[in-house]
């Protein structure tokens, strides 16, 4: 017996009128002089789409589909229809420039599914996420630590589908600001979605919530950012930026698919916390009188290694903003422009070409005296920032290695001739963030035998003890409403350093080790990283767990 499956056969006949739709279209195409278009495959911008309101796209069959630079590309079912040509016309007065695609209706309905994704935004311009002054004092008087961030989210979350989304956002960014926070995460699993905040370094996590608030948020995220709403199988980058007061904090997205939906990162770039002085860094004083000679030398080369999140771009501005005067020029290629400094030339890198490697090609035509390249990441940028400071230039810049021992071998590594390096390199300087002891709440604590020997074996590596406290105290973090129950509150370099001398460059002329590098530099006298860390939890700065967190206690590089 031959069984008549009526939902296959149905299907069967909905794909072949489909088909044959979509060849007429192409066959009209030709008759209207208009480029065809499937918008099946295409990506659906949705700063486009808003451009025209959702009634009006299915009345007429009209839709925007993709905008860059005001150039706007428009799928139209019948180009000749009076009421599409009043549409065209007005975007065109507001400044457009359109280009109309002939589409099916088939193809215009899988565009205009896209409204349901903005249904729940703000019809806000891509890019700025405006805040009003008074809503964020609001929320920062409501917040003293991270429960109060807690209590107003979960309020938000209580509301009406359509008046959650309007405040969720901004109670979650403002709650990063409020308490300081670096990152937001907002991660998906299979039933429930989690945030968490980065504080000092470290994640914490702040509260869970439901899958169709995430969807709601990543659609208004994406928005912002200038991202593709309905591309969900790609890693996506974007931007935008609140405006708190007369201060513009940029805000950098990462979306990234996972196993369950998209992960969000929000990178949250805050001036306060970039613009610290010299002098609070952290730096011993050692350090801090050699760092203060060679920052002001008429040329020479200067680098900051350590990894990511690390403080590098911190410790270059406070270099500038320490030499900065009005008879020397200093120009900066950055990614991104984290803090803007008054009377400097700052520019930011992008995807359309201008790379560090052209920032600094440019750059050396404008006759500065001090450079700041963002960071070192080939053999041709190395080669350039080099010879720059070989040539009556002052260079600032950054590598990604563990010691300040490392940068040398780096760049050898990228190409660089080790007889150049030791003519062109004044001081290298390796640095970490660690977590500064909570003032409210530390608590001193007797070491145990395990701790004492640690802190002893570091202790017996320095030579000039002028800095080390006489007894052998430490602290530990306890935890209180003014640190968010972490113990710690802050952050706080720990740095070491390797400075240009004959015994370094008759080593570095050898393709030498780190480890035989730093060996060459101990006459120096400056702290390693352990020994700069050791005296901060002597002198109750920091824990010693929190050190061990950052850096290798064992080992010596």
């Amino acid at each position: 017996m031959i069984s008549f499956d009526e939902d296959k056969q149905k299907q069967k006949v909905a794909e072949l009128l489909r088909k044959e739709e979509e060849e007429v279209m192409q066959a009209l195409s030709q008759k209207f002089g208009l480029e065809y278009i499937d918008l099946s495959n295409t990506s659906i911008d949705g700063d486009a789409l808003r451009l025209i309101d959702e009634q009006t796209s299915r009345d007429n069959k009209i839709a925007a589909f993709d905008l860059v630079d005001r150039k706007l590309k428009i799928a139209v079912r019948n180009p000749e229809d009076e009421q599409v040509k009043v549409i065209v016309k007005n975007l065109e007065s507001k400044g457009y420039t359109p280009t109309l695609y002939l589409a099916s209706t088939t193809s215009l309905e899988r565009a205009q599914k896209g409204y349901k994704e903005l249904s729940y935004t703000f019809e806000t311009k891509a890019g700025s996420l405006e805040i009003s002054n008074q809503e964020i004092v609001e929320v920062i008087k409501k917040v003293r630590a991270l429960p109060d961030v807690i209590v107003l989210i979960k309020e938000v979350l209580a509301l009406k589908k359509s008046a959650r989304i309007s405040r969720i956002l901004e109670i979650v960014v403002a709650g990063a600001l409020a308490t300081d926070a670096s990152d937001v995460h907002i991660e998906p699993e299979e039933s429930y979605v989690r945030l968490r905040y980065r504080l000092d370094g470290v994640l914490i996590d702040v509260i869970t919530f439901d899958i169709e608030t995430y969807l709601l948020l990543l659609s208004r995220i994406k928005l912002l950012s200038g991202l593709k709403l309905n591309i969900k199988k790609d890693a996506q980058d974007g931007r935008f930026s609140v405006k708190i007061e007369a201060a513009d904090i940029e805000i950098r997205t990462s979306i990234l698919p996972g196993a369950y939906n998209e992960s969000i990162v929000l990178r949250i770039l805050n001036p306060k916390a970039i613009a610290v002085p010299m002098e609070e860094l952290g730096i011993q004083k050692k350090l801090l009188g050699i760092l203060e000679h060679e920052i002001r030398k008429p040329n020479g080369m200067i680098l900051t290694t350590g990894p990511t999140g690390s403080g590098k771009t911190t410790t270059l501005y406070a270099f500038l903003k320490k030499i900065h005067s009005p008879d020397i020029k200093i120009i900066t290629i950055e990614d991104p422009i984290e803090y803007h400094l008054p009377g400097i030339v700052q520019t930011q890198t992008n995807e359309k070409g201008y790379t560090f490697l052209e920032g600094l090609r440019s750059a050396l035509r404008q006759d500065p005296d001090v450079i700041m390249v963002g960071e070192i990441r080939d053999s041709e940028t190395a080669g350039i920032a080099i010879n720059s400071s070989l040539t009556g230039h002052l260079v600032f810049s950054t590598l990604h290695t563990n010691s300040a021992a490392g940068a040398f071998p780096r760049l050898i590594d990228l190409g660089v001739n080790s007889k150049i390096i030791t003519s062109a390199i004044n001081i290298t300087l390796a640095q970490r963030l660690v977590r500064k002891l909570c003032a409210a709440c530390k608590k001193e604590k007797s070491p145990t035998p395990e701790e004492q020997q640690k802190v002893a074996s570091i202790l017996g590596t320095i030579h000039d003890r002028s800095e080390v406290p006489t007894s052998i105290q430490l602290w530990e973090a306890a935890g209180c409403d003014a640190c968010n129950h972490t113990g710690y509150k802050g952050r706080i370099g720990i740095y070491e350093a390797i400075l240009k001398d004959k015994a370094v460059e008759e080593v570095i002329e050898m393709n030498p080790s780190d480890r035989e590098l730093a060996k060459a530099a101990i006459p120096q006298g400056i702290y390693t990283m352990r020994q700069d860390g050791i005296i901060k939890v002597l002198n109750g700065v920091t824990s010693l767990p929190e050190l061990g967190r950052v850096i290798d206690l064992e080992n010596e590089v």
